[in-house]
């Protein structure tokens, strides 16, 4: 079974980027947490991946969406991203680091996942906020409630959406997922597989944005897009495959730790390995 990354490919550009088909128009900034990834090419920027948000410097993204040396930006706070609406935040990246795992010719060994480190600090408003995650090894039930959100193609070998769009996406169980007619042992227990009704799915220009599940009346990301079938976006029985966040909590928190400088003099808050402390 060939898998398909789901970044967007516009002109000549990283492989993946998809967009949500069968979905709807989000409301506007319904989710904060959700980030643009865009790369420089030809004299102007374009969207090739979704992202979230999880520190003021912190972006997590799928590893695929990164790994092609471009130079990347950070929008936050959009909607529409063919327009200016005067909420978004353009940031620069300062490092991207990848999964030391990741290997882009194993897609099914997992690991597709990077974190990016922002130059300066995204302002938190009522547009823009930081995305809540799981606590380590949670695993969502067969059938849980879930939304993709991104800016992908709205069909197969279709357009980018302009407009942020969401697709009810309910959790397929690691039993069900890895099963033979399903994705059999490409899918591993590091990820999550989400829909696969033949009807909504993520689709290119999608890869690296969340997976929104709610838990004690919050959202959280609990899943990173990361492929589909190479047959299509919504393949019926080949649900849209996700790096499973809460799989990855502790490697996230060593790389903000190990990563995040801190330079505080007397009485200042710093914040290190996910934790603000006094100093």
């Amino acid at each position: 079974m060939l898998i398909f990354y789901l970044t967007s490919n516009c002109p000549p550009v990283p492989e993946g980027s998809e967009r949500v088909v069968g979905g709807t128009e989000a409301r506007s900034h319904a989710w904060p947490s959700q980030i643009s990834l865009q790369y420089y090419y030809s004299g102007s920027w374009h969207h090739t991946c979704g992202g979230s948000l999880i520190q003021q410097k912190w972006v997590m993204t799928a590893a695929h969406c990164v790994d092609g040396g471009l130079t990347y930006r950070v929008v936050a706070g959009d909607h529409n991203i063919n327009q200016n609406e005067g909420t978004e935040q353009i940031l620069s990246i300062s490092k991207i680091i990848i999964h030391p795992y990741w290997n882009r010719n194993n897609l099914a060994a997992g690991y597709d996942i990077a974190l990016l480190r922002l130059s300066s600090s995204a302002t938190l408003n009522s547009y823009v906020q930081l995305a809540a995650l799981p606590q380590e090894g949670v695993i969502l039930a067969n059938n849980y409630p879930c939304y993709i959100s991104g800016w992908g193609l709205t069909r197969t070998n279709g357009q980018l959406s302009s407009v942020l769009l969401q697709a009810y996406l309910p959790v397929v169980d690691y039993q069900t997922c890895s099963s033979s007619s399903y994705w059999g042992s490409t899918v591993k227990n590091t990820m999550v597989c989400a829909g696969g009704d033949g009807v909504r799915s993520g689709c290119q220009g999608d890869s690296g944005g969340p997976l929104h599940c709610a838990v004690n009346g919050q959202y959280q990301v609990h899943g990173v897009t990361s492929f589909v079938s190479s047959l299509g976006c919504n393949v019926k029985g080949k649900p849209t495959v996700f790096t499973r966040v809460s799989a990855y909590r502790t490697w996230i928190s060593s790389v903000r730790a190990e990563h995040s400088q801190i330079h505080c003099t007397s009485r200042c808050l710093c914040w290190h390995g996910g934790a603000s402390r006094e100093a």
